[in-house]
């Protein structure tokens, strides 16, 4: 009976640890951190410390299977890092393309739509994850790939100098 106790105890601090544990890391980030590229055109978008928590969850929840750590797991030469995004056709560095991605993506050269393979708006009724997310949950998963590279360096995405572009 005790065991269970002990179980229930260390159950109960892992669920709070995660569900409180996003806040405080979107709390540590500054302004320029937070500052993202919004589209090709030059202009940004300064997130929202309430954006970087929605963005880290929906992240972890809808994308982390396939992409833990920005890694790209079919394909590891194709990361999230920074170098990556900024080397597809078109290129994905900014809130925009992510976001065009995420509703219509394709290959890394942009010649294939691939929305049948990998999750997307477009496929909700393949990938179900993908249903509920409003365009304001895309922007915040875009921002939060973003930061990415600010927070953690170059582990994100398996990190510039381990893989070049395909």
């Amino acid at each position: 009976m005790f065991k269970r106790y002990i179980w229930l105890v260390l159950a109960t601090v892992f669920f709070l640890g995660n569900l409180f544990g996003g806040s405080a890391f979107a709390a540590e980030l500054d302004e320029a951190t937070r500052t993202v590229p919004l589209n090709s055109q030059g202009d940004t978008l300064i997130l929202s410390l309430k954006q970087v928590t929605q963005g880290k969850k929906l992240f972890n929840s809808t994308c982390g299977t396939c992409h833990a750590g920005g890694v790209t797991k079919t394909n590891y030469s194709v990361g999230l890092g920074t170098d990556m995004l900024a080397g597809a056709l078109p290129a994905r560095d900014n809130v925009a393309a992510l976001v065009d991605f995420m509703n219509n993506p394709t290959t890394y050269d942009g010649l294939t739509e691939i929305s049948e393979i990998h999750p997307s708006t477009k496929s909700s009724d393949v990938f179900p994850k993908m249903r509920n997310l409003s365009d304001d949950d895309l922007v915040a998963i875009a921002g939060y790939i973003l930061i990415q590279p600010k927070v953690v360096g170059d582990q994100w995405g398996a990190g510039k100098y381990r893989f070049s572009a395909p």
